[in-house]
């Protein structure tokens, strides 16, 4: 991914190379400052987004794009600065003001310390003209398609091969595999575009992840890499992973440690990867789902869509610029997203069957075993299980957790492996108080203060 930064005020390129000091692993291809008589730009970019420094100095632009689903934009336009992000948050941006009361914008909250402690996060599908914010875009319902299950499937299949397509340029290209229904969809999407295509999954021993993604691997003629880990890896790299997804969500950070390994492994081999991140939100992959009223469903896939920007769109962004690497989300492409707010809910939850039209849709291009395989949240499949909470449990008394979880903020908390994380997050800010811009998981599990453990 590539990164920017600025501030709304000129003669501010000091500050503006200090922010993107911050950033250098999001662009380590290069970068550029442009000074205007209104604002100071600046963009850091990838080998594979080199085009970068000719719209930021020829059109005054300094932006992150991966395709129409991904776009964090700073422009000057007229003698205004033009900020907009794109409609579900797939790229970051985050915006505050200096002592000065200048407006300042980074891709990520860490190159905004460099100026201020005053951070919030540009939310998604808005614009700022200079003077205004307003929304171009929201997530809502749309009137359900009358066509059959067939037709549906056929027209969702062309959709996500279209957008997978649209997204490869090279003759080699990678791709997350989980051995998940959603990964797997985009890999085999994938695979008849390219001379080679690499995949990548990382998982403690006896992972299901690991067993199912050679599967696919196999299947789809892939090279395919995995990296069997121990506890002790994923301790190892915790502090660089709470350091660049700017979280401590307990769930989000426990996710995040294989995806970052991932990415790790991936910028190896590749410059461009792709994720199957979305598919669960548009299709309803999630078991808890199961027991909502199915007239309620629809507004809960909208909810829980409209959260991706700050938990789990942020560990795909955070895990890949990491690396430098640059990774493609079919699933949010603009057309697929609105031909699945479109696709019935008795569809994508049918017979108790999550995503059901999705495994329609890829019937006969993955093996049944996939198409057929369960939900696993991302540390269930790796075997990451609650390793980590019992490893938080071992090291935080009762009564440090009863004395800690309340931010100060107002946040609360939700558990003792938060609270490590916590701690780990304060040390790399430790100036910013107000937290609101961290996303949080939506029905985390709240771990209850033991009796005594409150401080007299």
């Amino acid at each position: 991914m590539s990164g920017i930064a600025g501030i709304l005020g000129h003669g501010q390129k000091d500050r503006v190379s200090r922010m993107l000091d911050r950033l250098v692993h999001r662009g380590p291809a290069g970068r550029e400052i442009l000074e205007t008589d209104v604002a100071t730009l600046g963009v850091v970019w990838t080998r594979t987004q080199a085009d970068a420094r000719s719209s930021l100095t020829a059109n005054h632009v300094a932006q992150d794009r991966a395709g129409a689903e991904h776009l964090a934009q700073a422009q000057v336009v007229d003698g205004r600065l033009i900020l907009t992000r794109d409609a579900l948050g797939v790229a970051p941006l985050y915006y505050g003001y200096t002592r000065e009361g200048l407006l300042c914008f980074a891709s990520e909250v860490k190159a905004l310390q460099e100026v201020t402690s005053d951070v919030q996060e540009f939310p998604p599908g808005h614009r700022f003209d200079g003077e205004r914010w307003a929304a171009y875009f929201r997530l809502e319902k749309k009137p359900p398609l009358s066509d059959s299950p067939e037709a549906i499937a056929k027209e969702l299949r062309r959709r996500l091969a279209t957008a997978v397509e649209q997204r490869i340029q090279e003759a080699e290209v990678g791709s997350w595999l989980s051995g998940g229904l959603d990964s797997s969809t985009i890999a085999a999407l994938a695979r008849p575009h390219v001379e080679r295509l690499y995949t990548f999954a990382v998982g403690l021993e006896g992972a299901p992840d690991l067993e199912y993604a050679r599967v696919v691997a196999r299947f789809l003629g892939a090279e395919h890499h995995e990296q069997v880990v121990q506890m002790e890896d994923l301790l190892a790299v915790l502090p660089d992973v709470i350091y660049h997804l700017e979280s401590f969500d307990a769930l989000l950070v426990r996710s995040s440690l294989t995806n970052y390994l991932v990415a790790r492994a991936a910028s190896e081999y590749t410059p461009v990867a792709f994720s199957g991140e979305g598919g669960d939100e548009l299709f309803a992959g999630y078991a808890y789902l199961k027991s909502l009223d199915p007239a309620d469903l629809p507004d809960e896939l909208i909810d829980i869509t409209g959260r991706l920007h700050n938990t789990a769109l942020q560990r795909v962004d955070r895990c890949a610029s990491a690396h430098g690497l640059v990774v493609h989300v079919p699933f949010l492409d603009p057309d697929v997203v609105d031909y699945a707010l479109r696709i019935p809910a008795m569809l994508k939850l049918h017979d108790g069957v999550e995503k059901w039209i999705l495994r329609r849709a890829m019937d006969g291009l993955l093996p049944e075993s996939i198409l057929t395989r369960a939900k696993a949240k991302f540390w269930e499949g790796a075997n990451v299980g609650d390793l980590l909470a019992q490893y938080a449990e071992e090291r935080i008394s009762d009564r440090e957790f009863a004395r800690e979880r309340r931010l100060p903020d107002g946040q609360i908390l939700n558990t003792k492996e938060e609270l490590l994380y916590y701690r780990i997050f304060r040390e790399y800010f430790p100036d910013l108080r107000d937290l609101s811009w961290v996303g949080r998981t939506k029905g985390a599990p709240v771990q209850p203060v033991e009796e005594g453990g409150e401080d007299d």
